[in-house]
């Protein structure tokens, strides 16, 4: 009899939660009122054998549109160890505000034989019209997160139109005044970035103005939170072309592709903002016209592996007095992937068998094998991009297309890979034999070019295009910083040396500041390989 009574006990977890650290401290919190009922509701059915357990499940300050919060965690693991017999909380939205994530509950509730119960709604997840009921109250849970979502989102719209700072990391030049909430001056970085703008008016160049930082020894703005350390690191490029355009040091704020006055001071005299821009947009023009060519081929910005739904780049390999073009898919040089059938085919092939292709659906007299000659790669360029919306491979089909501009028609032709190898000269896998430190490398100097021109705007645009995570792109275009005698032996040296380095112990190298020391821990790789 008494082992009857035993099995009829219901042991019952308490869970509570709220979505703010606000009042956390006090003596009595919102969690302790949500378990005062929970308690009391408890013992309103002992007599249905409904027993308190001791644990507490409370997560303070945590989001119910997320399920990583650690006391649920902890609760659902107690339910897997077969410890909990029925969860109670005061209200739904308490466990979750997503539809999807309380589903999920459900399932494992049933899938544990565990019940389920809310204080102030009244139902019973036995039953179907119980379930019914619970899914139409998560329904409005959710809304109202969404809705309490668009109303922030609308809120910090309206304060940063008025010039407020409505939170993020402060840039270079500024901090956070946590009691009046806005941006105040930070002296000796505000000096950095007048240092930054000056130099930039004298370079000229991103590149240069980078270099000169970390020869000085400056690094990025270091902040600190609670859970990690970020910044510190010496600058890039990329780096002084975000404080170039941060209309934050003119004391505005952007909002919407707007320009408010902000409630901060500024750092940097418009005047010098401006000469700055000016200078960018003219480097942008120089580089789109003569700069660049040489990483230019006739299909750059057109051309593209329809297998891997990426571009294929133009590069080339100089080696004595020979040099070989190609155009190599973006998608097999950063992954190396074996499934890409195209990989990379010589330029020289694919540009003549375009034209050629060009002239039977054009007619286009300027096609012509004397008129061609005549024209530059300028204008030949011009004249291909005039004419051609986009050029497409299948290496597996072995089919190419062709959109022309005008009427965006798509032209389709029977091209085999292996024609276009025969057709090169060299094997159409000849960037592959290549090392991959010097693959890594020539895409650094690929990547800054396209972020100099502004075919990309930042690594982030680039990130998002290639599939492939800013951290990894960042750690590449550091091989950029290595001293141009250990760029040229990269780029030139012993195939068999070269096989064996990985990129990895460059990167300690390429932060050292001086070129003689990073070529001696370049001389220490040569040996021990």
């Amino acid at each position: 009899m008494e082992e009857d009574r035993e099995k009829k006990k219901i042991r019952c977890a308490i869970y509570t939660r709220k979505s703010t650290n606000e009042g956390l401290e006090k003596d009595f919190t919102s969690l302790d009122a949500q378990r005062e009922s929970a308690e009391s509701y408890i013992r309103s059915q002992q007599h249905q054998g409904w027993m308190l357990l001791p644990e507490k499940y409370d997560d303070g300050g945590f989001t119910g549109a997320t399920m990583e919060r650690p006391a649920l965690q902890k609760l659902l693991e107690a339910i897997r160890q077969q410890k909990v017999d029925c969860v109670v909380v005061y209200k739904v939205d308490r466990l979750s505000r997503s539809l999807a994530d309380f589903v999920k509950l459900l399932q494992f509730f049933e899938e544990q034989k565990v019940a389920f119960v809310s204080v102030t709604q009244h139902f019973n997840t036995n039953t179907s019209m119980g379930r019914l009921t619970l899914n139409i109250l998560l329904s409005f849970a959710q809304f109202e997160r969404e809705m309490i979502s668009e109303r922030t989102k609308d809120k910090m719209g309206a304060a940063r139109i008025k010039g407020k700072w409505v939170g993020g990391r402060p840039p270079l030049g500024y901090d956070i005044d946590r009691n009046l909430r806005k941006l105040i001056a930070n002296p000796k970085e505000a000096d950095l970035v007048r240092d930054i703008f000056r130099l930039y008016l004298e370079k000229k160049s991103l590149l240069e103005v980078a270099r000169t930082l970390n020869q000085r020894g400056h690094r990025t703005k270091t902040v600190r939170t609670e859970h990690k350390t970020t910044g510190g690191v010496p600058f890039k490029n990329t780096n002084i072309q975000i404080i170039l355009k941060n209309v934050t040091y003119l004391g505005k704020v952007e909002y919407g592709g707007k320009i408010y006055p902000g409630e901060h001071a500024a750092i940097i005299d418009e005047d010098v903002f401006n000469k700055a821009q000016e200078i960018k947009k003219q480097n942008i023009r120089e580089r789109g016209t003569t700069k660049n060519r040489k990483f230019l081929g006739l299909l750059s910005g057109i051309f593209r592996c329809t297998c891997c739904n990426t571009s294929m780049t133009h590069g080339y390999t100089q080696k004595k007095s020979s040099k070989y073009r190609y155009y190599t898919c973006l998608n097999a040089i950063k992954r190396n992937r074996k499934d890409c059938p195209t990989k990379s085919m010589g330029a020289v092939s694919i540009e003549r068998r375009v034209i050629e292709l060009l002239k039977a659906i054009t007619s286009k007299e300027v096609l012509e094998e004397d008129e061609w000659q005549k024209l530059g790669l300028e204008k030949q360029i011009e004249q291909i991009q005039s004419l051609v919306k986009l050029i497409e491979y299948d290496g597996r089909k072995g089919k190419l297309w062709i959109t022309l501009k005008e009427s965006s028609q798509k032209h389709e032709f029977d091209l085999p890979l292996d024609h276009l190898k025969k057709q090169s000269g060299t094997p159409s896998n000849k960037f592959f034999n290549e090392p991959p430190i010097r693959r890594q490398l020539l895409l650094a100097h690929q990547i800054q070019e396209m972020l100099d021109d502004g075919r990309v705007k930042d690594l982030q645009q680039l990130s998002d295009w290639l599939g492939i995570s800013k951290a990894r792109l960042e750690q590449i275009m550091s091989l950029l910083f290595l001293a141009p005698a250990i760029q040229e032996e990269i780029m030139c040296g012993n195939l068999h040396h070269l096989a064996k380095i990985s990129e990895y112990p460059l990167r300690p190298i390429s932060i050292e500041m001086d070129w003689d020391k990073q070529l001696s821990a370049w001389s220490q790789l040569i040996p021990t390989v």
